[in-house]
């Protein structure tokens, strides 16, 4: 049995987003094929993301010092253990799916936010004295379903300006994740009299997508 993280930035539903629409045809797919497979949704504007601050800066500089954790602050405490709690969910699972609307040429600050909580040394990738950082998630699978208004990750004259997409690409390199995929809804404000077009075939690559992911 597989663990499945859905990872959904998004503060609308799916009845008011395309790629939660998508999202949510590819979760439902992927279940009707995968029946035991258990898929846990992290809705990231619903959960206590802490951002790297100065308080986890102070946390984890005294706890590699040799401090014990309970000596930590407060803040120290809560926001340290919890990104703890974010990675090492991320590490236990098997399969990412990432869906988020595009966002000034790239995805919702919640998303980057979460994107620090896992990439942890030790954990999601080490160092390697002359070879670099080499990722630790060799053995999982991620999918990433983004909407735009216009045409970037597909091509058009913006294609250039689409940084979401290639940055979670270079996310999941770093990680050594080996199967990184995209599904992209795209040109739903430029060209909205085609927008149920577009959308229908998302859903479509969704479906066929989830079944064999």
């Amino acid at each position: 049995m597989a663990k499945v993280l859905y990872i959904t930035a998004h503060p609308h539903d799916h009845q008011n987003s395309y790629s939660l629409t998508v999202g949510k045809e590819f979760i439902d797919a992927y279940r009707e094929a995968n029946p035991n497979d258990e898929v846990l949704h992290l809705d990231l504007y619903r959960l206590n993301i802490p951002q790297i601050d100065a308080d986890v800066f102070s946390g984890w500089g005294k706890l590699s010092s040799g401090t014990e954790f309970n000596q930590l602050n407060t803040e120290e405490k809560e926001k340290v253990s919890r990104l703890g709690e974010l990675v090492d969910q991320f590490v236990e699972a098997d399969k990412y799916v990432f869906v988020n609307p595009m966002w000034n040429f790239s995805f919702p600050p919640v998303m980057k936010a979460y994107i620090d909580s896992i990439c942890v040394a030790g954990k999601t990738f080490k160092y390697v004295p002359d070879k670099g950082p080499v990722g630790l998630l060799g053995d999982k699978k991620a999918v990433h379903i983004q909407a735009a208004g216009s045409h970037y990750a597909q091509g058009g004259p913006f294609a250039d300006f689409e940084i979401g997409h290639r940055h979670l690409t270079m996310i999941m390199k770093f990680l050594g994740v080996p199967s990184f995929e995209g599904i992209f809804i795209e040109g739903v404000a430029a060209t909205p009299d085609q927008a149920p077009a577009i959308k229908e075939k998302a859903i479509q690559q969704a479906r066929e997508l989830a079944r064999k992911f």
